[in-house]
C-alpha cells in the first residue's frame, strides 16, 4: 500500500517537498515509538501531511467546496493554511484513508488546534523536526520533542508565531487558541 502512495507522491511533489515528506514520515514514526502511538498511523499521516501542498489554491478551494467541511474565510484564502484541510480531503478521496484520527492529524498539522490528539501533536512536530529542516533552533526543538511532547508542541507554536511576526504576517487565530490550550495542559500537570 505504501509503495503506491510513495510512487504517486513522488510524481506529484517537487523533489524537495518529496524529501521533506519522507523525512516527516520517518520523524513521525520515531515520535510515535517514543510516545506509544501506532507507528503505522504516524507513518501514513506523515506521508500524506503535505499531499495537497503544491496544488494551486483554486484546486484546494474546490476540494473544500465539494466536501462537507466548513472553514472560515481566513483559512479559505490562505494556501499555507488551507493545504492541511485540503490534504485531509485528498488523503481520503485519493488515497483511501478513512481514519478520522489520521485525517485530523493531516488537517491540523499546520495550524494546530484546541484539544490536539497525540497523533496531531506528532505530525505537527514531525513537520518541524524532520531531517531536512535547517533553521536556527531546530536541534533544540528536536531534543525537546523527544523529551516532552507538549513542551515540543509549545516550542513549535512559538517558533511559528515568532517567524510570522518577523515576516510581518498575520497569525491565524486558531493557532493562538491551540497554543493557549497547550499551555493550560502543561500547567495543569
Amino acid at each position: 500500500m505504501y509503495e503506491e502512495i510513495i510512487d504517486d507522491l513522488q510524481r506529484r511533489l517537487s523533489s524537495k517537498r518529496f524529501a521533506h515528506t519522507l523525512g516527516v514520515a520517518r520523524a513521525a514514526v520515531a515520535l510515535a515509538d517514543r510516545y506509544g502511538e501506532d507507528p503505522e498511523e504516524a507513518y501514513l499521516a506523515g506521508l500524506l501531511h503535505d499531499c495537497a501542498k503544491e496544488i494551486p489554491l483554486s484546486q484546494m478551494q474546490e476540494l473544500v467546496d465539494n466536501s462537507s467541511l466548513t472553514i472560515d474565510v481566513d483559512m479559505y484564502v490562505n494556501g499555507a493554511l488551507l493545504h492541511g484541510v485540503s490534504g485531509a480531503i485528498l488523503a481520503n478521496a485519493r488515497y483511501g484513508v478513512r481514519s478520522s484520527y489520521i485525517l485530523d492529524a493531516i488537517r491540523y498539522h499546520t495550524t494546530g488546534r484546541v484539544g490536539m490528539t497525540t497523533l496531531d501533536k506528532i505530525i505537527f512536530l514531525a513537520d518541524y523536526i524532520e531531517e531536512t529542516r535547517d533553521f536556527p533552533g531546530v536541534e533544540v526543538l528536536r531534543k525537546i520533542a523527544f523529551e516532552d511532547l507538549d513542551q515540543g508542541v509549545l516550542a513549535g507554536y512559538d517558533n511559528t508565531i515568532h517567524h510570522l511576526l518577523d515576516q510581518g504576517l498575520s497569525i491565524y487565530y486558531k493557532t493562538i487558541l491551540g497554543r493557549n490550550d497547550i499551555i493550560r495542559r502543561i500547567k495543569s500537570r
